[in-house]
């Protein structure tokens, strides 16, 4: 435990956060910037002594609870989380399940693409954020339950409205495989993640073909290039499907474009002109 960068390291986060920043009122006879330890102690649920000897190099060595709670009373990024139980001779441990938090500058990203569906998944294929055009694609996440917005879940236990397994896609089966294959990945990676586990167990129950694959233990995959997906309202619209892995998040960004002046071009520029609106409503 290095106390004296410890000590520096809290009172440094601390002092750029202001009270509106933490919802506490500004108050008046502020002589330094950001909150006062008291502050501090509060939002981190331990008492003013203890964070107090922290700051002043003379604590203990902090739990994993208390460090905890720092981070979240400093709103701390990942990175100085990590610092911080480095400092205080606690190394981190690894997180029990994949990350679900999209960084800004890939949200940003998929918006700024236009002409081109885009999502992004997360190790247990949970779609996590995606463009308008994947959505008059695929399906319009943001109207259905987090639950059901598992592709893996999707591809093996359905719905399947009008026959159309994974929203039509060619290679359903494929795609069955491969999401398979990367489920038994994530699950060595995060043998501790209840929600994962609650997945796999869902799948084992209710599918027989995802017991046969799960039952082969293979976790390679074949990348599947062109793809092509049965649109109930235009018709077939066949895509370059390209992956970008987002290796710190443990997610991936998936692009699917149409060839330039191709018939599934003309029709995604129409799928970007209807949006979502529902169109398996009898008239």
């Amino acid at each position: 435990m290095d106390r004296r960068e410890l000590a520096d390291f809290l009172r440094s986060r601390r002092e750029r956060i202001s009270p509106a920043d933490a919802g506490l009122p500004a108050g008046s006879r502020r002589r330094t910037p950001g909150l006062r330890r008291e502050e501090a102690a509060q939002l981190a649920h331990i008492s003013t002594e203890y964070y107090a000897r922290l700051e002043q190099a003379r604590g203990p060595r902090p739990s994993r609870e208390v460090l905890s709670g720092l981070a979240r009373a400093l709103r701390l990024t990942d990175a100085e989380r990590v610092h911080l139980h480095h400092l205080a001779g606690e190394p981190p441990l690894p997180p029990a399940g994949p990350s679900r938090e999209v960084r800004q500058s890939i949200l940003d990203l998929i918006s700024r693409l236009p002409h081109a569906a885009a999502t992004v998944i997360s190790a247990t294929f949970e779609v996590l954020a995606w463009n308008d055009l994947a959505a008059a694609l695929l399906e319009d996440f943001s109207a259905i339950p987090r639950r059901d917005r598992n592709l893996v879940r999707r591809v093996f236990l359905g719905p399947n409205p009008k026959g159309r397994r994974l929203y039509g896609v060619s290679d359903a089966p494929a795609y069955a495989r491969s999401s398979a294959r990367r489920l038994r990945a994530a699950a060595a990676r995060y043998p501790d993640d209840p929600e994962l586990a609650a997945l796999i167990s869902d799948l084992s129950a209710g599918s027989p073909e995802f017991r046969e694959l799960w039952s082969s233990h293979d976790v390679a995959e074949d990348p599947t290039l062109v793809k092509t997906f049965q649109h109930p309202l235009v018709g077939p619209v066949t895509v370059n499907c390209d992956v970008l892995d987002i290796t710190a998040q443990d997610q991936r960004l998936i692009i699917y474009t149409a060839v330039p002046g191709s018939p599934s071009e003309q029709a995604l520029r129409l799928l970007s002109v209807i949006g979502t609106q529902r169109m398996d409503v009898p008239g």
